[in-house]
C-alpha cells in the first residue's frame, strides 16, 4: 500500500512538472518583467526538463548569477534615494522622481514587484541631469577634485617638454604599489582552498617599465606568461574558521606620460590588408557590435568626414558633450555596454571607452581596450581607456572619460587625452574579456574588465560583495 502511495505521488509530481513546461522565451519574458525569483525557478525547471550540454547548463546558471548581481546593484529603496536628494531638493515629490526616471537621470528597475534604485542612482542624478548639477553647485559650491589639481600642472608641463624635445614620451614617474584583497571571514568553510587572481603591471608596454616584484604574502604564486591580455599574479590559500583571508602583493614600476602632436602630423592611408587592421576594426561579442544604434549615431557624429584623426576627434567631442560620467552598474549585468550608454545617456570610464572603440572601428579606425588603475596622488581608482592606431604613427592612447580639459590653455592641452595620457597609470590589461591564467573554473565576477581581482573556491565564484580591495601608492620620484 505504501509503495502504491509513493508511486501515485511521484506520478502526480511528474505530471505537475510536465504541465509547467518552461521555454527560454518564458524565462526571458520573466526577466524582462523583473520577475527574478520566478525566472530563477524557471531556469532550474528548464535544466531539469531538458537534456542540455554542459555549456548550456553553465550559461543558464550564469543567467541566475546575473539576476543576483543585478539585485545587488539595484539595492536602494525609494526612501534611501529621497533622503539623499532632499539635501538639494527639500520639496522632492513623486512627480519629480518619475520625471527623472523617465529621462534616465535616476536609474531604477522593477524587481520582484518592487521598485528598486541603482545603488549610485542618487549621486548620479547630480552628475547627469543639468538642472540637478546646477542645484548641487549652488549648495555645495564648485570644487576641483584632486585629480584635476594634479592634471592642471602635469599636462601643460608634459606638452611643453615634448614639444621642446620633439619626442612623444616624458620623463617617467616611479611608484611603489601595495595591493590587497581581503576575503571576509567564513565566506567559505574552513579547510577549503580559495583561488585568487590579483592585478599585476604589464611588462610589454612602452609607457610602463622597470617592473619589480617586492613581496607576496605567500611563497607559492605564479605570474601570467607573456601574451595574456589580463596580467595577473595567482595564488591560493586554505581558509580558517573565523578569520579573514588576505592576499597581498607589493611592487614598483615606472610610468611615463605620452603625447602625440597629431594636429601637425601627416597620417598615412591604412593598409587594410594587414592583420592588425582586420583584427582591430572588427566586431567582437558582445560589446563591440555594429548595431543599428551604432550606425545611426556614427552617421550623426561623423557625417562625410574621411580623415581618421578628425573622425576620432568628432567621436571624442560628441561623447564628451553628451554622455557625462556616472557611477556604473557591474559590467557583467549588461548585454551591450555601448548601447547602454546610448540608451541611458551616461557612462563610466569603461563604458564610454567601449562606445568610443566601437564607433572608431565602425569607421575603419583600429581601436582597442586598455585598463588598470589611475594612480594620481589622492585620486586612486580603477580606470579604463583606449588606444587608436594611426598608420605611420602607431598606437596612440585615448582617454575618453578624462575627455577635454576645459583649462584656460591652448588646444594641445585641451585635447591632451585625444592623443595622449598622463604618467599616473598602472596598466594591467591590453584587451577585454580575455582568459585568466591559470584558467578560472567558475564565471568571473567581472566578465569584461580585470582590475579588482577574482576569487573562487570549489563551491563556486566568490562575488565582489564578499571581499574588499585596497590600493596604496608611494611616489618614489616625480
Amino acid at each position: 500500500m505504501k509503495s502504491r502511495f509513493i508511486f501515485i505521488f511521484l506520478l502526480f509530481a511528474w505530471s505537475s512538472i510536465q504541465a509547467q513546461n518552461v521555454t527560454l522565451k518564458v524565462i526571458n519574458a520573466e526577466i524582462a518583467a523583473g520577475d527574478f525569483n520566478k525566472a530563477k525557478k524557471s531556469i532550474d525547471l528548464y535544466i531539469a526538463q531538458n537534456n542540455l550540454s554542459a555549456k548550456e547548463i553553465y550559461d543558464l546558471n550564469f543567467k541566475k548569477d546575473v539576476l543576483d548581481r543585478t539585485s545587488i546593484d539595484f539595492s536602494k529603496s525609494k526612501d534611501n534615494v529621497i533622503e539623499y536628494i532632499k539635501k538639494y531638493y527639500p520639496d522632492v515629490d513623486d512627480k519629480m522622481m518619475l520625471a527623472w526616471e523617465a529621462e534616465k537621470s535616476l536609474e531604477m528597475k522593477l524587481i520582484n514587484g518592487e521598485k528598486k534604485y541603482m545603488s549610485r542612482a542618487a549621486p548620479n542624478l547630480f552628475r547627469i541631469n543639468k538642472d540637478a548639477i546646477k542645484r548641487k553647485i549652488e549648495i555645495d559650491g564648485s570644487q576641483e577634485d584632486n585629480v584635476g589639481k594634479v592634471l592642471r600642472t602635469h599636462l601643460p608641463a608634459v606638452v611643453a617638454s615634448l614639444k621642446n624635445t620633439n619626442t612623444t614620451q616624458a620623463d617617467p614617474v616611479k611608484m611603489k604599489v601595495k595591493y590587497t584583497v581581503t576575503l571576509k571571514p567564513d565566506v567559505v568553510p574552513a579547510g577549503e582552498v580559495v583561488r585568487c587572481w590579483l592585478p599585476y603591471p604589464r611588462e610589454d608596454n612602452r609607457r610602463q617599465k622597470d617592473v619589480k616584484l617586492i613581496s607576496v604574502n605567500d611563497s607559492n604564486y605564479v605570474i601570467s606568461p607573456p601574451g595574456y591580455a589580463h596580467r595577473t599574479l595567482y595564488m591560493q590559500k586554505v581558509s580558517e574558521k573565523g578569520k579573514p583571508m588576505v592576499f597581498s602583493i607589493e611592487f614598483s614600476y615606472s610610468s611615463a606620460a605620452e603625447w602625440f602632436d597629431l594636429a601637425n602630423k601627416q597620417i598615412k592611408p591604412y593598409d587594410k590588408s594587414s592583420e592588425l587592421y582586420k583584427e582591430y576594426t572588427a566586431e567582437r561579442d558582445s560589446h563591440v557590435i555594429f548595431t543599428d544604434k551604432i550606425k545611426e549615431l556614427s552617421k550623426k557624429i561623423v557625417g562625410n568626414e574621411t580623415n581618421p584623426y578628425r573622425i576620432t576627434k568628432k567621436i571624442f567631442d560628441y561623447i564628451n558633450d553628451n554622455y557625462p560620467w556616472a557611477g556604473a552598474r557591474e559590467y557583467s549585468t549588461l548585454e551591450n555596454i555601448p548601447e547602454y550608454v546610448i540608451d541611458n545617456k551616461h557612462g563610466d570610464c569603461g563604458q564610454v571607452a567601449l562606445l568610443f572603440i566601437t564607433l572608431a572601428r565602425y569607421n575603419g579606425i583600429p581601436a582597442k581596450w586598455q585598463s588598470g588603475f589611475m594612480t594620481h596622488p589622492n585620486g586612486l581608482n580603477l580606470h579604463d581607456w583606449a588606444e587608436v592606431y594611426y598608420e605611420g604613427i602607431g598606437w596612440v592612447p585615448v582617454d575618453q572619460s578624462f575627455g577635454r580639459r576645459d583649462l584656460d590653455l591652448d588646444g594641445d592641452v585641451r585635447y591632451f587625452f585625444l592623443n595622449g595620457i598622463d604618467a599616473y597609470r598602472w596598466i594591467v590589461n591590453d584587451d577585454y574579456s580575455q582568459p585568466l591564467f591559470p584558467a578560472k573554473i567558475y564565471p568571473r565576477s567581472e566578465t569584461v574588465d580585470f582590475q579588482r581581482g577574482e576569487l573562487e573556491w570549489s563551491g563556486g565564484n566568490i562575488y565582489f560583495d564578499q571581499w574588499n580591495w585596497d590600493i596604496d601608492v608611494e611616489y618614489l620620484s616625480n
